[in-house]
């Protein structure tokens, strides 16, 4: 509730779902989110992973079938 009045009740909302992601689940770990702005950042596993497209070296799915 401190942390709330502190930082404002969405910035500890998003500091909350990111210490649930990362599991650090006391208050200081939510605290010190806050303190340095991780909140902000997006979350661990959320950007989408980068294809390595098509290439000669490149199996592909039907190989392992």
């Amino acid at each position: 509730m401190r942390l709330g009045r502190r930082y404002g009740d969405e910035r500890l909302e998003a500091a909350a779902r990111r210490a649930l992601a990362i599991r650090a689940l006391s208050y200081r770990s939510v605290e010190s989110i806050l303190k340095a702005g991780l909140e902000r950042l997006p979350l661990p596993g959320s950007e989408p992973v980068p294809s390595i497209g098509d290439h000669a070296n490149v199996r592909g799915v039907r190989y392992y079938e």
